[in-house]
């Protein structure tokens, strides 16, 4: 048989938007220093649905290390395997997964950006498959077993 994943449904699953020195932050030059933090989880729904989660925080902070905002997105999808066991299994909620879904967290936080009154941020497309070989690498150091939540 074929392995076959499919995506049923995709969901903003919780947004938050801080900017704690509105409305001081819009008279000082805007060049921030942007620290991106990109973490993903997976929950089986049942036999063969998956809930996949991938959470993006990104802090912008000004000169002199004065936060401008802080925007934090978990976007969330739900996908149906099948024919998928184990690692392969593991590999595509991780990978695949989050792949799918950063399109759609990137728009949440230019729309989030946008409205807090800042320029749009340009986000980087982030690949998924690296940071899991690399979290498989750091397990396999550490001796772990292998763990469904991957963070960057």
């Amino acid at each position: 048989m074929t392995a076959q994943v499919s995506l049923e449904r995709v969901y903003l699953k919780d947004a938050s938007w801080e900017s704690p020195r509105s409305p001081l932050v819009f008279t000082e030059n805007f060049q921030p220093e942007v620290q991106a933090d990109i973490n993903t989880r997976s929950t089986r729904l049942d036999d063969d649905r998956f809930e996949v989660v991938l959470t993006v925080t990104l802090r912008a902070k000004q000169e002199g290390g004065k936060t401008a905002f802080i925007v934090e997105i978990q976007q969330a999808g739900v996908f149906a395997v099948e024919d998928l066991e184990g690692e392969m299994l593991q590999r595509m909620l991780a990978t695949l997964g989050p792949t799918t879904l950063f399109p759609y967290a990137r728009e949440a936080i230019d729309n989030l950006t946008l409205k807090g009154g800042f320029p749009a941020l340009h986000i980087a497309q982030v690949n998924f498959d690296a940071l899991y070989m690399e979290a498989l690498r750091k397990q396999q150091e550490q001796g772990q077993g292998q763990d469904q939540e991957i963070t960057h």
